[in-house]
């Protein structure tokens, strides 16, 4: 690729994005994507990528710095300053001569900060920019739906007034009136289809009466989840099935209606600056899913499928000459958006990085590959549902870190992991396998739930919630900051 121009980068993230709502995985059979299953046809689509920490902060900083989540130190969404990393993906280009920008929600600290962007137009600004175009008589927060909240109906807004056609209409403003003269890199950081379920109404209808809408899996495992609570924000509560119905279409109204937004999106580069579209490196992921009810959670945060895996498709230009239409079954995680982008722009990836380039395996270069995933969150809304998790894509093993219960999932006779399967004596050597490659990682690292080759259980004290490499980057940032203020 070094010999060939440099490429333009888009990385799409779309916020709480299911890996199963992808129409081209064939899991989902009322969702629609079709720009998504075109780009996934024009490049390739891993099936086994999963977020090491399922949600938005730490996963923005895997994504941004490259760096495992005990290296860029945060292990839950916690902690709200300034880190000074030892660089960033939006450095590295912008060193290498790209025009940077990011669009929407970077999810990081301060919430202005722009890590080494040359520029940035947050979803903060939405708010503004929806008053002004509005005359006032619309308000982002009119539908009474609180950020977090199960509850679904159809946006307050004209569609041209939602916030994910605001972000489709700002980067294709920053596409055209980018530097010609450079190549560019945009993160375009969707905040849909992360609650509020507020599509507008036409998408909304789309889905809420099809009888084939997919119900929630119910676990063997969650019977102690089977409660109602009265609360709309409730992480893990027993609904009702019009409840449910109106929640899921809401969410999927949401995917389609962002993955047309996508269609014009390319359709208009496309108008305006065919050379440089094909010759454009695009990326789309999320940084973790949405339960949806499944075993009677919702958000995110879990090591569960909904929850950890993610959709990642990546298309490259047509003169890179590498294989279309690649299903690849390797585990990957956000740390690996980095070395991939910055090995396709022919620059050096920096020692601090800890993911790896995927141009190796979609050039079929080489067969050797990370095993597995390590993941984690220290306190999943309860002190007791705090967890560590490994997989490779094909089993799961789920370890809660104060509790010291375990799960254990086969993952290809049941993906979405209704039966535990960790008091089975036949899975007991698989199991242990596991349990031994998570202890050693927490030993490697100084975490004191790995000792002597054992998980150790915390169970009279809390695990960590920020690596101790949070406070070596929130020291150098402060440094920075007492410099420039």
């Amino acid at each position: 690729m070094s010999s060939l121009p440099l490429p333009n980068v888009i990385l799409i993230t779309a916020d709480q994005f299911r890996a199963d709502c992808l129409a081209c995985e064939g899991r989902n059979p009322v969702i629609e994507t079709p720009n998504l299953d075109q780009l996934a046809a024009e490049g390739a689509r891993f099936c086994h990528a999963y977020s090491a920490v399922p949600t938005c902060m730490p996963a923005r900083a895997a994504i941004l710095t490259g760096m495992d989540q005990w290296n860029h130190g945060r292990l839950m969404s916690a902690g709200s300053d300034f880190l000074k990393f030892p660089t960033t993906l939006p450095e590295e280009l912008t060193r290498a001569g790209y025009h940077t920008g990011v669009i929407g929600h970077m999810g990081q600290s301060p919430a202005r900060a722009l890590y080494g962007f040359s520029q940035g137009t947050i979803s903060a600004d939405y708010e503004k920019w929806l008053e002004l175009h509005s005359g006032g008589l619309y308000s982002y927060r009119g539908h009474g739906i609180s950020p977090n909240s199960w509850v679904a109906r159809p946006s307050n807004l004209p569609e041209h007034l939602h916030i994910t056609y605001w972000a489709t209409s700002e980067a294709i403003r920053f596409i055209e009136r980018r530097d010609p003269t450079r190549p560019f890199f945009l993160w375009l950081s969707y905040i849909r289809p992360h609650t509020p379920f507020d599509p507008p109404a036409e998408y909304f209808h789309m889905y809420l009466n099809r009888p084939d809408l997919p119900e929630p899996v119910i676990g063997d495992w969650a019977d102690d989840f089977a409660r109602r609570v009265d609360d709309v924000d409730a992480p893990r509560t027993r609904l009702k099935p019009e409840e449910i119905r109106r929640a899921r279409a809401g969410y999927y109204g949401n995917i389609t209606f962002l993955d047309h937004q996508l269609g014009r999106l390319f359709l208009e580069y496309r108008r305006m600056q065919p050379r440089s579209y094909a010759n454009t490196l695009v990326i789309f992921t999320t940084d973790h899913g949405d339960m949806l009810g499944d075993h009677y959670h919702w958000r995110k945060s879990y090591a569960y499928e909904g929850s950890a895996r993610i959709p990642f498709v990546i298309r490259w230009p047509k003169s890179w000459n590498i294989q279309t239409g690649q299903v690849r079954t390797e585990p990957i995680e956000l740390r690996d958006v980095m070395p991939t982008i910055l090995d396709g722009a022919g620059c050096e990836i920096p020692e601090s990085v800890d993911g790896t380039s995927l141009w190796p395996l979609l050039r079929d270069e080489t067969t050797e590959w990370r095993e597995f995933i390590q993941g984690e969150y220290t306190h999943c809304y309860t002190r007791e549902t705090g967890m560590q998790y490994v997989t490779d894509g094909r089993e799961k093993y789920i370890w809660f870190h104060h509790t010291g219960e375990e799960q254990f999932f086969d993952l290809q006779s049941d993906p979405y992991e209704s039966k535990n399967l960790a008091t089975d004596p036949a899975v007991a050597d698989r199991m242990a396998l596991w349990r031994n490659r998570l202890a050693e990682i927490n030993e490697r690292r100084g975490d004191p739930r790995g000792q002597g080759g054992r998980l150790v259980p915390q169970l009279d004290s809390d695990a960590p919630r920020l690596s101790p490499n949070y406070a070596r980057w929130k020291e150098a940032g402060e440094k920075w900051l007492s410099r420039v203020q």
